[in-house]
């Protein structure tokens, strides 16, 4: 499995959340697997899994709050007293119907296990909207009303680009492809690196750079409401890059493995 970043072998560096994306394992688990080895160090009691959705819902943020979650590897415990807290938030409701279809969060659980696999999990799939972003200060206070050492993880993938997404303003092929990565996944990413929890979903819905950027303003939120965070990328690559299934190069979906730090 994947080491996870080296410097927090050798150090006492908190990591305290976490970019992941969410495509199959053979496309982005390795880069996934980066963000969750490098948390684990940290040992977080519970683990905010803020998703994108991708499947209808007509709830602006849909929660899982009660049960376990079964991976191959075992069962991944909900912690329940956190969801409680957090669903009186007007934006949040209970929901678990909702992820009965939706894989952006489910994906990410075989790695928690493998991981830490003592870990509780808030599962909420979180719609773009300007509401993400109290929604991550809910979360965030009410683990810390709870005593809970916790972490959050959000899910997401960067532009979707090519014939087979819709999407082509640079050109088909491969100028399209480092376009896509090089600039319009670069854009997100930026505002991400400067913490600006208010410009993530603006800048997502404007350039189609980031399909779970309610995910990201929300744990962006939590963290900048903890104190003081840093950020350090540790991959940025595409599906094309990690198992090029298409001959042509016309199309690709970016991912990044990033984390926050104290």
């Amino acid at each position: 499995m994947v080491r996870g970043w080296d410097i927090v072998k050798k150090s006492d560096v908190p990591v305290l959340g976490g970019l992941v994306p969410h495509a199959g394992w053979i496309y982005s688990g390795a880069t996934a697997a980066r963000t969750i080895a490098a948390l684990a160090a940290s040992r977080p009691e519970t683990v905010f899994v803020f998703g994108a959705v991708h499947v209808y819902d007509p709830n602006r943020a849909s929660l899982f709050e009660r049960g376990c979650w079964e991976t191959p590897l075992g069962e991944l415990a909900v912690d329940a007293d956190v969801c409680d807290a957090i669903a009186s938030c007007p934006a949040i409701r209970i929901a678990p119907e909702a992820h009965i279809n939706e894989h952006s969060i489910e994906v990410e659980l075989p790695l928690l296990r493998y991981y830490l696999p003592e870990t509780r999990i808030v599962p909420l799939m979180i719609q773009p909207g300007p509401w993400a972003n109290e929604i991550g200060r809910v979360c965030r206070r009410a683990a810390a009303d709870l005593g809970r050492r916790a972490a959050f993880l959000a899910s997401t993938d960067l532009t979707h680009y090519g014939p087979i997404f819709g999407f082509e303003p640079a050109g088909r092929g491969e100028a399209g492809l480092r376009w896509a990565k090089q600039v319009n996944d670069r854009r997100f990413l930026e505002r991400v690196a400067q913490l600006d929890e208010e410009a993530v979903v603006p800048e997502a819905l404007r350039s189609y750079n980031a399909c779970g950027s309610g995910a990201v303003a929300a744990m962006l939120s939590a963290l900048v409401d903890s104190g003081n965070v840093a950020y350090r990328e540790l991959q940025h690559t595409t599906s094309a890059e990690q198992a090029p299934l298409d001959p042509d190069r016309l199309n690709a979906v970016g991912y990044v493995s990033a984390v926050f730090h104290s």
